[in-house]
């Protein structure tokens, strides 16, 4: 290809062939299922808001707890606590901490004193204590010395603040079991900086007084959340959680619609448990930590130790905003285009199927699928006269032709043209030229009609007769009268080329000859497969219409011309 082709390819336009099915019953199908199809992506797209841009949330949260609190320890009188003393100390500025119980250790100083066995290490002698050592889980560090604890159990001396926290089980109920009560406002700012919007939970119609009397039972918009409320919709119990504490998240979740018609951007709360819930099924449960106050009595420093148990709020915000967009419009339509190809699928299905009429979805079929055959493998279109199908086979340069397994069986398509215009131009009867002087041969063995001759070829060696042995149809009447009468195949030339000059040659006739027979015995063969002629047929045609020098292009090139 010159360059000038090139260029011609290059501004050539491809498309798509499109195969028209006039049918009420499959026009009516196509418009219900591309419907339904149409109703489907509008309501996914409205339902999902596909149409929008979306940006994510950006969020500051503050939380400001308030309520008092009785705290009653053994032996000693009632303490009033305040948000200032069972908040603790700073959490992460998501997160907020209410103390619900305490290990109280008082006056602690700097010395030296024996450990809980539970806690410290055992010994009998000093050489079982080692001096400067210490443990994970001890108090302070070894002195060298060996002491007694109580009247059951020495332990190993340590210098930490004594006495050491001798107590590790929390106190049942909880000391401040009536943090149910307290309250927690939460302030949470968004922000969606792809749209320039800023929003509060805390809305421009909410006053100072509705915030003191709102209740989230009757309003879901309350920023205002009582502690045990909230850990009831987490799924757990208040009184029961706050001996040893855990964990619990307050969700709020933005979905934000910016457009005009539609602007809608208020927050939705929920709460879940996020420590595990039974105690007994895992190690350290619950939530706790250490702190102490300190004092100085007598120029020594001293302090009151806390083990703090409570419960920490994780306040986790999450969510988007969406906005209309032109862009996101088009590409949600490109994508969705291509579910209208269900509907092809599904009647190309149908019609491929039982539930449509046999006849006619093959003929569907046919005009809407165009076979290319494999150059290396050639099918081959057979038709035998104790049959009325034809048979498809594949070609074999090793195995003979008449014993190739068949591929597929289909019923014979007329060429009604050609045969009118045979039918037209068919002269009176006259005897073959070659009918007196048949030479007698001596079948092969994969012969059925006694008129095949032994070929080197297995391509070529095809009888006209399946199974049953019988006469040939080479020796019949019409076989005479279609390919051997040399006045119709010469006006059947002269039809197809008018203004030829010359009379016809040998070797044209016998392509006559051999398409005369294909059109008689095999109509229109399938366009992926190539007519197969008898080797009987084959010979009384040559013989009728012999070549000057003996030589015959054979089985190929007799079809690639027929073709």
């Amino acid at each position: 290809m010159g360059v000038s082709g090139k260029v011609v390819a290059l501004c050539s336009y491809e498309t798509t062939k499109l195969v028209r099915i006039h049918s009420v019953r499959l026009g009516s199908l196509k418009w219900t299922l591309n419907a339904a199809v149409l109703l489907f992506i509008c309501v996914l797209m409205l339902w999902n808001r596909k149409y929008q841009q979306f940006d994510q949330v950006v969020s500051s949260v503050t939380a400001k707890v308030k309520g008092v609190a009785r705290m009653q320890l053994p032996g000693e009188e009632a303490v009033i606590w305040d948000e200032a003393d069972y908040s603790g100390p700073s959490q992460d500025k998501n997160s907020f901490f209410v103390v619900t119980n305490v290990i109280v250790t008082k006056n602690q100083k700097q010395g030296r004193c024996p450990e809980p066995p539970s806690s410290g290490r055992r010994c009998r002698h000093h050489n079982d204590c080692k001096r400067g050592a210490w443990e994970p889980h001890s108090h302070g560090i070894q002195t060298g010395s060996c002491v007694k604890f109580d009247a059951l159990a020495r332990t190993c001396e340590v210098a930490a603040w004594c006495p050491v926290e001798a107590k590790h089980k929390p106190p049942r109920p909880a000391l401040l079991a009536s943090a149910e009560k307290f309250t927690v406002l939460i302030k949470n700012n968004i922000h969606f900086p792809a749209f320039n919007f800023i929003r509060r939970n805390i809305l421009p119609e909410m006053t100072e007084s509705y915030l003191t009397r709102c209740q989230r039972g009757n309003d879901s918009l309350c920023p205002v959340f009582t502690l045990g409320d909230v850990v009831h919709q987490a799924g757990g119990n208040f009184s029961t959680m706050a001996v040893e504490g855990g964990v619990i998240g307050i969700q709020i979740k933005w979905d934000c619609n910016l457009d005009h018609l539609t602007r809608r951007c208020l927050p939705t709360y929920s709460f879940r448990r996020l420590d595990q819930k039974e105690s007994n099924k895992t190690l350290s449960p619950g939530f706790n930590f250490r702190f102490a106050k300190y004092k100085t009595v007598d120029r020594a420093e001293e302090r009151t130790l806390y083990k703090a148990f409570g419960i920490r709020f994780d306040i986790m915000v999450f969510g988007q905003a969406g906005k209309f967009s032109f862009i996101q419009l088009v590409v949600y339509i490109g994508s969705t285009l291509s579910y209208y190809a269900l509907t092809t699928v599904l009647m190309d299905w149908l019609i491929g199927t039982t539930c449509y009429a046999a006849e006619e979805g093959q003929n569907y079929s046919e005009r809407k699928v165009e076979s290319i055959p494999d150059k290396k493998e050639c099918i081959l279109c057979v038709s035998y006269v104790d049959e009325e199908n034809i048979r498809l086979v594949k070609m074999s340069h090793k195995k003979r032709l008449q014993d190739v397994k068949t591929i597929r069986v289909q019923t014979r398509k007329e060429d009604i043209g050609h045969m009118m215009a045979t039918l037209c131009l068919l002269p009176d009867p006259q005897p073959s030229p070659t009918a007196l002087t048949k030479p007698q041969r001596r079948p092969p063995s994969w012969c059925k009609c006694g008129g095949c001759s032994g070929s080197p070829l297995p391509q070529e060696e095809l009888c006209c007769r399946r199974s049953n042995e019988g006469a040939c149809v080479a020796t019949s009447a019409l076989f005479d009268k279609l390919s051997l009468q040399r006045p119709l195949l010469e006006a059947l030339l002269v039809y197809q080329e008018p203004l030829a000059q010359t009379p016809p040659s040998a070797a044209a006739l016998r392509r006559c000859a051999y398409r005369q027979y294909i059109v008689w015995r095999l109509g229109v063969p399938p366009a992926d497969a190539r007519p197969a002629i008898p080797r009987c047929c084959v010979m009384r045609i040559r013989e009728a219409f012999p070549s000057l020098d003996g030589r015959y292009g054979g089985f190929a090139l007799a079809n690639e011309a027929e073709m």
